[in-house]
């Protein structure tokens, strides 16, 4: 059994508001440390953001509240009442999450039949806690920036991979299956370094570091790509002399694939080699027609390959 780093934070927290609240004489102490432990988030954003939208509704629940317990009285039925009311309004103002957590602190005002300034005090400063000591707790995240950078070359590695099947693949059927299973693989770890990278951007108070989740993003669109690609491998079936280029192309751009590789290089290949496709002798019958057009095809995806990076980069200079 492992213990993370937020069970421990969240440990901390619950822990700590009970006891603060519980030496500040407040009723129902235990309920900071429930709000605590709802209020410990994956990140400092997530974790703010809760706290505030906590508080705000905490306002408009016992504003509801006030009226329907002192007009129908101190009892269930008003209770249900404010339920009837307040859960409407929190969807609407997207207040969700404080829905359970309000509707347990308006009991306080139901079980002590009172609406006194002293009790509406001792409502806030346990939501004040629960919610502060979860925000304290979490000002700690552990930077990941090298671990995404890591990841950031294992991703380099997979895409030089695939694009070698991709050029093995050409009138070659039976290669596409291996190039489909590593773009699943592929697309299945951008997807996970895509939440990582999300993570970390929003660790950061102030200056948000998109550029990780802007890669990923990118290079997510890519795999799509890729996956059109591939589902024409197994269509293909043109002279080898009309592939050489094509294959060529595939195994270029698998040799300088990278990071700083901002494209122009590939796509000035690309214009080339559609000339060259453009300058060939028109096919001689229906057959050959439609898998010259699948290859053409496959060209111009490979083109928005090309492009989706070729984009990402001059947004990096800019």
């Amino acid at each position: 059994m492992k213990i993370g780093l937020r069970t421990i934070k969240t440990v901390l927290a619950a822990s700590l508001a009970m006891f603060f609240a519980q030496s500040l004489n407040l009723l129902y102490a235990p309920a900071a440390g429930i709000i605590a432990v709802l209020s410990v988030g994956n990140t400092k954003k997530a974790t703010l953001l809760t706290a505030f939208y906590r508080v705000v509704s905490l306002i408009i629940a016992t504003i509801i509240s006030f009226f329907c317990f002192n007009l129908l009285g101190f009892n269930p039925f008003a209770f249900g009442v404010f339920l009837l009311l307040f859960i409407p309004v929190s969807v609407y103002f997207r207040l969700e999450d404080g829905i359970v957590v309000n509707s347990v602190l308006v009991t306080h005002y139901l079980s002590e039949n009172s609406f006194a300034w002293q009790l509406i005090t001792n409502e806030f400063l346990l939501m004040s806690l629960g919610v502060g000591l979860a925000l304290l707790a979490n000002l700690y995240m552990p930077d990941i920036g090298k671990t995404l950078k890591e990841e950031q070359a294992i991703v380099e590695v997979m895409f030089k991979k695939l694009l070698g099947q991709l050029a093995n693949g050409l009138n070659t059927p039976s290669a596409a299956s291996k190039a489909r299973q590593t773009c699943a693989v592929l697309g299945d770890y951008l997807a996970q370094a895509q939440v990582k990278a999300k993570r970390h951007q929003q660790n950061r108070w102030f200056q948000e570091d998109s550029s990780f989740a802007t890669y990923f993003t990118m290079r997510r669109g890519q795999v799509l790509i890729l996956r059109d690609m591939i589902q024409l491998l197994d269509q293909i079936e043109v002279e080898e002399e009309y592939l050489a280029d094509m294959r060529y192309l595939l195994q270029t751009t698998a040799k300088t694939f990278g990071y700083d590789n901002d494209g122009q290089e590939l796509l000035a290949l690309i214009k080339a080699i559609s000339q060259n496709y453009e300058a060939s002798p028109l096919p001689k019958n229906r057959s050959e027609f439609e898998n010259r057009a699948r290859l053409f095809q496959f060209l111009q995806l490979f083109t928005s390959f090309i492009e989706t990076k070729a984009e990402f980069s001059r947004k990096l200079e800019n």
